[in-house]
């Protein structure tokens, strides 16, 4: 279980990860030996920290759950900030042609390639679809929408953002089409503290 731990490079992931990961590598212990004393038990606990630690990454990092939508900022393996987040939907949208679209956010270990202020959402296809209006070709003023993202987004590659919401009661939600929404004052804080290069974990 360890192997997959390291595997699954979860090393800066939240707390309550974490708790489930080291609750999954001693519950075999338990299982296998009921004999197993409390200071062998805390051992091996330990030694499951330490190779965290090692793997903890020295500067800056953002974790994002998918599934409770809630994100963790970190400087040193210091938790900074937290707070509710809002990712993919798993809407399945099918549009002409045989195209389609599932709106999920992607999971993985990512990194902040750009970071953009008062960003301008560039629509892409799925979107006329979704709003039952025809396609407009590329570079079409119709394209371009102001002032939807918020004042700041931070690019993670495939066309993946995290950025803020004109929706910020659905924030906590699954509602995105795979981005990852924050709010306004959250956001502001991730953009400062995030530099280009910084790790973008998403399980």
């Amino acid at each position: 279980m360890a192997g997959l731990l390291l595997s699954l490079g979860c090393v800066g992931m939240a707390p309550v990860l974490r708790s489930a990961l080291l609750s999954l590598e001693t519950a075999p212990v338990y299982a296998e030996a009921a004999s197993v004393d409390e200071a062998t038990l805390r051992r091996s606990i330990a030694r499951l920290e330490r190779r965290l630690a090692a793997r903890r990454p020295a500067g800056a990092y953002l974790v994002v759950s998918t599934t409770e939508n809630h994100f963790w900022l970190y400087v040193g393996g210091r938790l900074i900030r937290e707070g509710r987040c809002s990712t993919g939907s798993y809407v399945y949208l099918k549009g002409s042609g045989g195209r389609s679209w599932l709106f999920q956010t992607p999971r993985g270990q990512f990194f902040v390639q750009s970071k953009i202020v008062n960003p301008v959402w560039h629509k892409p296809d799925w979107a006329f679809v979704e709003e039952g209006k025809p396609i407009p070709p590329p570079g079409s003023p119709e394209r371009y929408e102001y002032g939807v993202l918020g004042r700041y987004a931070l690019a993670i590659g495939n066309g993946y953002l995290i950025h803020g919401t004109l929706y910020q009661r659905l924030l906590g939600l699954p509602v995105t089409h795979g981005c990852v929404r924050l709010g306004d004052a959250d956001l502001e804080v991730v953009y400062r503290t995030l530099p280009l290069g910084a790790p973008v974990y998403i399980y």
